[in-house]
């Protein structure tokens, strides 16, 4: 991050912290209309445009470290297969043998020179190619060059593998936008991969999501976790094309342990990140369903997949700089979302999910009729707003549709708040 980009948010940390009412010129937010949690034809929109349109986090190369690697991905409700081929290209394609529609491979993950159905015996290279079939002489004029496995978009963002259903989509660059230069000071090319836990969660994903995504909820959730730490009434929330957003809050404790190359919890310190990484929690929420605080620590994203209109699968990960001082491995390092052994959530998360089945339920009653946004929890209507773009507004039933209050004047890098800072010095 440039010296004039950190003094601009240092600039705006005050401006939020003196507010006594939003800024000039920020849109009154309307309503989140309560179907978008509770209304099938909602989440069948959902299922139909926003999972098959965008980018999504799918695995660390980490998972794939050899030609010949594969891991098992169906997060979307589509079973894919994720492979790391000869060439050092990973690809991805639709786990469907093109002979009866049986999966390629069975196992979750593992290591072949090559994918052979066990139902038939189709055999398939690295690269999706059809190398053979049993009995060939059965099967008239088959044509191989047209019977390879059906490919899945597939790129990389540093260690990280996206998918994307969307053949007309444009590339994981291009979705990131300006996050991915915003990025770069964290390395993502040698980050390393300590752990991934998956919970169950009985409600629906964006109810878990949202607790992500917003500090207005950080004084009675997070009272002696969070609460101390974080300075919530200097928090920066900016808004990007694509639906993404981020936080940035400076730290009301700064940990002076950070000396050197290694930190006092044993994970190695990415020096090229910015004074606003080491001093503030920095959160990217990535749509869809992408949120992660990012540090001169660690990079750990948090990722909400749909299971039902009323529950949702909770994935937490813990990740690395690997080219720190002192050799750290993965198995060496804390898992920070979780208890030691992954098997339940830690404080913090649990604070953050205790109420998810309850909303759930509240919002499933006749008492629910919408969410009222405060000008902190913009970063929702954000996120909505772009949802129905990705979507299609008339695609959604009118009861269902957010107004586009929030305008392309607030996308980075615009920020109205700058101009008013600058009027506000020239006044004075």
């Amino acid at each position: 991050m440039e010296q004039k980009d950190i003094d601009n948010l240092r600039r705006l940390m005050e401006l939020e912290a003196a507010r006594t009412a939003p800024p000039a010129g920020f849109p009154k937010l309307p309503d989140i209309p309560a179907g978008r949690y509770t209304d099938q034809r909602f989440y069948e929109l959902e299922q139909r445009h926003i999972w098959r349109k965008s980018w999504l986090f799918a695995a660390h190369i980490d998972e794939l470290p050899e030609p010949g690697c594969f891991r098992l991905w169906d997060n979307a409700g589509q079973p894919l297969l994720i492979v790391h081929g000869d060439d050092g290209a990973v690809r991805a394609f639709y786990n469907t043998c093109r002979h009866r529609g049986a999966p390629v491979v069975t196992e979750n993950a593992g290591k072949r020179p090559r994918l052979t159905c066990k139902y038939h015996g189709w055999s398939y290279g690295l690269n999706g190619d059809l190398l053979a079939v049993r009995d060939p002489e059965d099967f008239a004029d088959l044509d191989f060059s047209c019977r390879g496995l059906h490919p899945v978009r597939c790129e990389r963002y540093g260690n990280l593998i996206f998918v994307n259903f969307d053949t007309e989509a444009p590339s994981l660059m291009d979705w990131l936008g300006p996050v991915a230069e915003e990025w770069r000071e964290f390395q993502f090319d040698k980050c390393r991969l300590v752990s991934r836990h998956t919970f169950d969660l009985d409600c629906n994903w964006k109810i878990a999501m949202e607790a992500n995504t917003e500090v207005y909820h950080v004084k009675s959730i997070h009272p002696t976790t969070v609460a101390p730490i974080l300075d919530d009434r200097r928090n920066v929330n900016s808004f990007y094309a694509n639906g993404h957003n981020r936080m940035i809050a400076p730290n009301k404790m700064i940990n002076e342990a950070r000396q050197g190359a290694v930190n006092r919890n044993g994970f190695p310190v990415i020096d090229t990140v910015s004074e606003i990484g080491r001093t503030c929690t920095q959160s990217y929420g990535v749509f869809p369903n992408w949120v992660s605080p990012l540090s001169d620590q660690t990079i750990p994203p948090l990722l909400f997949w749909p299971t039902s209109i009323n529950t949702c699968r909770f994935e937490v990960w813990t990740m690395y700089h690997g080219e720190g001082a002192g050799g750290a491995e993965p198995a060496q390092l804390p898992n920070i979302w979780t208890t030691p052994d992954g098997s339940e959530l830690g404080q913090v998360l649990l604070e953050d999910t205790q109420f998810g089945s309850w909303i759930q339920k509240a919002m499933e009653s006749d008492g629910f009729r919408g969410v009222p946004l405060s000008y902190q929890e913009a970063r929702i209507y954000h996120w909505n707003q772009w949802a129905d773009r990705i979507i299609g507004i008339d695609n959604i039933p009118e009861e269902l549709r957010v107004p586009q209050v929030l305008g392309d004047e607030w996308l980075m890098p615009n920020d109205p708040r700058l101009e008013l800072l600058e009027s506000n010095v020239s006044a004075g």
